[in-house]
């Protein structure tokens, strides 16, 4: 199968998804290798998640420049739009689990956004079955904008907002876990005559 330009911006975002979380779960220091360390104005900052924050930053931007590219030239394929949401599950799913095992994000905010995306999946899976594909909302939108944002800033110890004594990464990702329930509420909501036809029979 031969891969066009945005499928190929795809594989490569999962290989950087792969990397970062390989970055951050190995146990560096048991091998013998030790990160260095930045002290910014008596904040510290690892080179680990340097590494990691700017892996993720660049995995984020080609999730919007392969989804501008297969819209605007007419390239979206099936092939694509699987491995758009692998991508997508991998870099933002798996850093939200990983940052709450090294206790930097509060524990709720994996569970919430991760079994919100598993109840949207399935509506979405369901309801494409039957024909109906509900476009995503602005709140999702919004979701993902504030997510991604207070991801980036958590992998940096929220610098420079740190300096000023403002969680905006915190505040954030509480954003993120509140507009992801609204959003999943408001599609299940268009989808919900398409998963229980016969209620409406009834």
């Amino acid at each position: 199968m031969k891969l066009n330009l945005p499928n190929k911006i795809t594989i490569a975002r999962i290989i950087l998804a792969v990397l970062m979380i390989i970055m951050l779960l190995v146990p560096w220091y048991d091998l013998g290798l030790k990160f260095p360390e930045f002290v910014i104005n008596g904040e510290i900052l690892s080179l680990k998640y340097i590494i990691a924050g700017i892996v993720f930053l660049v995995a984020s931007l080609t999730d919007f420049i392969d989804g501008y590219l297969a819209r605007s030239r007419n390239m979206v394929t099936d092939f694509g739009k699987v491995a758009d949401a692998i991508a997508d599950k991998i870099l933002v799913n798996g850093l939200l689990i990983i940052l709450a095992y090294d206790r930097l994000i509060p524990l709720l905010v994996p569970v919430v956004i991760i079994t919100r995306d598993i109840i949207v999946d399935s509506c979405k899976m369901i309801s494409g079955n039957k024909g109906k594909v509900v476009a995503a909302s602005w709140l999702g939108k919004a979701k993902t904008m504030c997510m991604m944002i207070g991801l980036t800033l958590t992998l940096f110890n929220n610098i420079p907002f740190t300096f000023i004594g403002l969680p905006v990464d915190q505040f954030l990702l509480l954003i993120a876990t509140i507009l992801s329930v609204v959003s999943g509420c408001q599609y299940y909501y268009n989808t919900k005559d398409f998963l229980f036809p016969e209620v409406d029979k009834k």
